[in-house]
């Protein structure tokens, strides 16, 4: 990696940030490289863009068919537990760099800042893994209301957000130069490459965090307008905080034993100090139990905080986990206790639900704990969850926390969940106004996202924004409800309209294009985030499937408006001139967007220019028997006679057999060769062997040569591709069709008439006497042609018979009802003219997936097989003459694909 570097740009809290990363492959062969590159989980991707040599692949974003709007939690890669955390997730890009060629990516994504505890929080990964010559972070900070307290923290190593209350002030890392005035900021960190080994040796040095907070003279927000888009910030302050009522509701069941457990029971603890003399709060654990603390809201003294803690303290993990009981208590007893006290003041109720599971009693089933949870909260209280772990249903917790007016947080296993609920509790501990109503004139205003909401809490922030029908408007009135403990609040305010504009030239800028065009309107791309954002909460939301797709549409429709990259479209790169690579290229953005498949053209001329992505196939190919497979084994299926023949071929290593010899007939050939490996200590055999390369040309209509290992597939046919075997991809030319299931299988269709599956067979710590090899199945053999050989082609177009049965036995050996034993008793079958002895046998195939039964031929299948074992051997991978006379043509250029 010769240069990484990120340039960001946060106009009034929306942030454009472009990464850009250049390769050069030194080496005299090709190189694989990934890409990775964490984001925020709430960014949204706008581009990616490949450049390989001289050709540049643009990434155009398009719709995504309706079946897949139904996986929107899938559709991004989450960030593992070694590269990421709640809140991120990971891009990852790939591609095979030609020898002494250049390679770069651009990935470009955009964000609105949200204000947590006081303060908004930019964060840019720097996770080259690898030390790099130029690395740089580059950060403008555009705020027209005026910066305050802007600092940049030291490297955050872990990616925990932890529950920290007091900042890091420790000084921004080493190379770091801040220049800053009222409203603007730059910030450039730019560490050598001694800088870069002394915080990490292996390039991940961490995220880069810059955080801010703005000035805030009006009472009623600050409103900004540009070019007829408007965005409202509400964040009012010195007000007296709001009673809450709280009910903590902890899981209690056998999988939060350990460290989880006491970890929460402490953070628990922490926050009962930390609740105020007028809130009233109660405490419930469960499991397959519901056991509730007091059966009513009690006030906030130091007698019931310290019975509070010494309940804590007391519980003990056991049981299932009954979540529609625990929310069905914790309601109840926030409705009781508002029915039955005359309250003064207006106060918020509010439960923080903690589980770390799936319901596994009582109520299990996910749709009707969120009806009756609804039903009973009445929009009224407003329900927090916090998922803890890999086993956690976080969908239910988000659609729990979405439909009862609340926000969720999920907890990766490793991290402290203790620290990470204090955190969370920190964010709702001070609501300050409730019931609050934003109001513009309706016929100034348009298409204006959310102006209604439940609470508002000390150090957040509620962000509206929406069109002006009028563009020439000199005022915009907007009118502020809310209550506040006794008091109903009233602000109104006309705000003049004065129209902004973007600096020019400001270093960072997103208009940095060069196509000529304008700069973006900040306001207006941030209000078309608002607008999806919200619109893919209502679709979750919805049961209703007509609301579901008219929210799906809407939400598509302004995504693909402006480049959003969301679970309701897709992105597919243009490729200008096919050329070396573009397979690499079309499977890196398969992996950069999720586990899709790739499909492309390799010559462009009978489908569409560029790799679209795709569902990926089920990789659970239908397979025919015929195949072989393992050391090696043989099985042909002879459907019509109902019969299945096995026999083996001990061969040497280095040995090129023929399987299927079709050269003259439909134009295919495929061989395989064979690696060795010493035979276990109790086996009989000396050594073993196993296809380690299986090769396929191609003849018609056009040449093409196929090699494939258990770790790459080369395409030749004039453009040269190689695709790794551990991601998923497809790519496609004239009646050729490739397809690779990561660590799998691999599928190569012929004119859509002949089909043929390689098993991929890998181990992660082999025996001595085991190898990564391949098996290879025949999966659809009607294009071959009559005079099709080799040691399985040979027998695809006959039939067989049993001529001497033994005693007991069907000749269909799946429908017999008598028990055999291996070997015993010896028939005779008439294949192709030629009597052969045989005895029966069972067959592992599929990968050990599937037993059969077969009628296995001895001595390496002589009587069996046309000729010897010796006629079978190829003189190279792509010979396609056959000493048999049946298939061949001499003179077949071998043309090495290595």
């Amino acid at each position: 990696m010769t240069e990484f570097s990120v340039k960001s740009t946060i106009i009034s809290r929306y942030a454009f940030t472009t990464v850009s990363c250049k390769m050069l492959n030194r080496a005299s062969e090709d190189q694989d490289f990934e890409f990775q590159m964490q984001i925020p989980a709430a960014a949204f991707i706008t581009n990616f863009t490949m450049l390989i040599g001289d050709k540049v692949y643009q990434g155009e974003i398009t719709e995504r068919g309706k079946k897949n709007g139904d996986r929107v939690k899938e559709k991004r890669n989450k960030t593992t537990e070694d590269s990421g955390a709640e809140g991120t997730d990971t891009f990852r890009a790939s591609l095979v760099i030609p020898s002494k060629d250049k390679a770069a990516f651009l990935l470009s994504y955009e964000e609105l800042l949200q204000r947590r505890l006081g303060k908004y929080e930019h964060s840019i990964s720097v996770r080259p893994q690898q030390l790099v010559g130029r690395l740089t972070v580059d950060v403008t900070v555009l705020e027209s209301s005026g910066l305050v307290a802007l600092q940049v923290l030291p490297l955050r190593r872990s990616r925990q957000k932890g529950g920290a209350r007091a900042d890091d002030d420790s000084g921004p890392p080493p190379s770091t130069v801040i220049n800053q005035n009222e409203t603007f900021a730059k910030v450039v960190f730019k560490p050598s490459v001694v800088q870069q080994a002394k915080i990490a040796q292996n390039g991940i040095l961490g995220d880069f965090i810059i955080r801010y907070d703005v000035k805030r003279e009006q009472r009623i927000g600050d409103i900004q307008v540009l070019n007829g888009y408007f965005v409202h910030y509400f964040a009012p302050k010195d007000l007296p905080p709001l009673p809450k009522n709280v009910v903590f509701v902890l899981d209690t069941s056998a999988s939060m034993v350990g460290t989880k457990l006491q970890q929460t029971r402490e953070a628990l603890t922490t926050i009962l100090h930390d609740l105020r003399p007028q809130d009233r709060f109660s405490i419930i654990g469960f499991s397959n139990r519901i056991k509730v603390w007091k059966d009513h809201l009690v006030p906030v003294t130091p007698s019931n905080v310290i019975d509070g803690k010494f309940y804590i303290h007391l519980m003990s993990p056991s049981g299932g986990t009954d979540i529609n009981g625990a929310l069905q208590a914790a309601v109840g007893l926030l409705n009781n206790y508002v029915l039955h006290n005359d309250i003064e003041d207006r106060s918020v109720s509010l439960v923080i639900f903690l589980t770390d599971g799936k319901p596994t009693v009582g109520e299990t089933h996910a749709p009707k704990i969120l009806n009756n949870t609804k039903e009973a909260a009445q929009g009224q209280i407003c329900i927090f969850t916090v998922g803890i772990g890999n086993d956690v249903d976080f969908r239910l917790l988000e659609k729990l926390s979405l439909d009862n007016c609340g926000l969720t947080r999920r907890v990766l296993e490793e991290e402290d969940a203790g620290a990470q609920l204090i955190g969370f509790y920190d964010e709702i501990r001070t609501p300050l106004l409730s019931d609050i109503r934003v109001d513009y004139p309706s016929g100034l205003v348009e298409h204006a996202t959310k102006t209604v909401f439940p609470n508002y809490f000390n150090g957040s922030e509620i962000v509206i924004a929406g069109k002006l029908v009028d563009r020439k408007t000199d005022q915009l009135h907007v009118e502020v409800t809310a209550s506040n403990s006794k008091k109903f609040v009233i602000l109104k305010t006309d705000v003049p309209v004065e129209p902004q504009k973007v600096r020019s030239g400001v270093p960072g800028s997103p208009s940095s294009r060069g196509d000529g065009e304008e700069d973006p309107n900040h306001i207006e791309h941030l209000w078309s985030y608002l607008t999806v954002k919200e619109l893919l909460s209502s679709w979750l939301q919805s049961d209703n499937e007509q609301e579901k797709e008219r929210l799906r549409q809407k939400a598509q429709d302004l995504a693909m408006s402006y480049h959003f990259l969301t679970p309701f479209t897709t992105m597919k790169l243009r490729t200008p001139v096919l050329q070396e690579n573009t397979l690499e290229v079309a499977r890196g953005m398969s992996a950069a967007t999720g586990p899709e498949t790739v499909m492309q053209s390799l010559r462009g001329a009978s489908m569409k220019p560029g790799p679209v992505l795709k569902q990926p196939s089920d990789p659970r190919i239908k397979l025919s028997k015929t195949s072989v497979d393992g050391d090696p084994h043989f099985v042909v299926d002879f459907p019509l006679s109902k019969l299945t023949v096995c026999f083996n071929i001990d061969g040497q290593p280095g040995d090129i057999l023929r399987l299927v010899t079709d050269h003259t007939g439909s134009g295919v050939t495929v061989n395989g060769a064979l690696i060795g490996a010493p035979a276990p200590p109790s086996g009989h055999k000396k050594q073993r062997t196993y296809f380690g390369t299986i090769t396929i040309l191609v003849n018609q209509p056009e040449r093409s040569y196929l090699e494939i290992t258990p770790h790459r597939v080369i395409l030749d046919g004039g453009d040269r591709l190689v695709l790794p075997c551990n991601q998923t991809v497809v790519v496609g030319s004239r009646g050729l069709e490739v397809a690779v299931s990561a660590n799998a299988n691999v599928t190569v269709t012929i004119q859509g008439t002949i089909a043929f599956v390689v098993l991929i067979h890998l181990y992660k710590k082999p025996a001595p006497f085991q190898r990564n090899h391949l098996g290879f199945y025949i999966s659809n053999s009607k294009g071959l042609s009559s005079t099709c050989h080799g040691l399985l082609g040979q027998f695809l177009n006959q039939e067989t018979k049993l001529i001497k049965e033994p005693a007991g036995h069907s000749p269909n050996l799946t429908d017999s009802p008598f028990p055999r034993a291996e070997g015993t008793p010896e028939t005779t079958l008439r294949v192709k003219g030629h009597q052969v002895p045989v005895v029966w046998k069972q067959r592992k195939i599929y990968n050990g997936e599937e037993q059969i039964d077969c009628w296995f031929a001895r001595n390496n299948a002589a009587k069996l097989i046309d000729g010897v074992y010796e006629d079978y051997l190829a003189s190279h991978p792509f010979d396609t003459e056959t000493t048999l006379g049946l298939g061949g043509s001499p003179g077949s250029d071998p043309s090495s694909l290595n």
